[in-house]
């Protein structure tokens, strides 16, 4: 049997007629949601206490407790407990000469704890600069260097390069009883380094890591027994190497003189 149009509009109407709403039921409901929002409200403002407390934790030898104590304090000022940005303290303090990484974490009710680690300088830089153990300059001027720390120098930019080549040949010389006092990297791309017994060698610009190779193959028992004789050590050369006296005078130990000598 086919339906009226008639029927159809009221069978249309009856389907898009939208649901009943009991207002009542929605008015308890949002009341509830804005006294829970309240009371949410009412207990962050209740723990967002002022600060009174730092608690400063770490290994400290060039940094300053205290220091570290201060800094934190003076970003705090006026902050309470939920609202202070932790992350923002940290960077804050990561920003004090000698310090590696900082966090920051809340104590409650009232306190912060904080945690520092320092700077471990490796070598080193130039007059003033001092190289951390991956080969980053954190500290350009200071006026305390540890002695005991090898010179590194090179083009602006190279710190890292310098240092992974001193870490990679300090290891080498170690193990024959040696240590390494100052590595140099010349505008031209040169290195060369100097011993602790007061011996540089030179390895120029081409072929560095073979020509190193060489000096400890050939060259280093040399070193080892008349070091005090010995000026330089002179790698520059095809299969060979120079050998240049503090008396005066050179002797070429084996190779073809002419070929490296001019590589500088």
């Amino acid at each position: 049997m086919r339906l009226r149009p008639k029927n159809r509009r009221k069978q249309a109407e009856r389907a898009w007629r939208l649901p009943a709403i009991d207002w009542r039921r929605a008015g308890v409901a949002a009341a509830s949601l804005a006294v829970l929002g309240g009371g949410v409200a009412a207990v962050a403002w209740t723990l967002d206490q002022p600060i009174e407390t730092i608690t400063v934790e770490g290994r400290f030898q060039r940094v300053s407790a205290l220091d570290v104590e201060q800094a934190v304090k003076r970003r705090v000022r006026g902050m309470g407990l939920v609202s202070v940005d932790l992350g923002s303290v940290g960077r804050s303090l990561r920003r004090i000469p000698w310090v590696e990484s900082a966090s920051v974490q809340r104590a409650w009710p009232r306190g912060l704890r904080v945690h520092v680690t320092e700077q471990v300088a490796a070598a080193r830089w130039g007059a003033n600069g001092l190289l951390n153990t991956r080969g980053e300059l954190f500290i350009s001027e200071t006026r305390h260097i540890p002695p005991e720390l090898p010179q590194l120098s090179g083009p602006a930019g190279s710190e890292r390069t310098v240092a992974e080549r001193y870490l990679a040949v300090r290891g080498r010389l170690m193990e024959a009883g040696m240590r390494l006092t100052a590595m140099r990297l010349d505008a031209r791309g040169a290195w060369e380094f100097d011993l602790d017994n007061g011996v540089t060698v030179r390895l120029g610009r081409r072929d560095v890591d073979a020509r190193f190779e060489r000096f400890v193959a050939a060259a280093l028992a040399l070193v080892g027994e008349r070091s005090g004789d010995i000026a330089y050590v002179d790698m520059r050369y095809s299969n060979g190497y120079a050998v240049g006296w503090r008396a005066g005078g050179v002797r070429l130990a084996s190779g073809n003189a002419g070929d490296d000598n001019p590589d500088g």
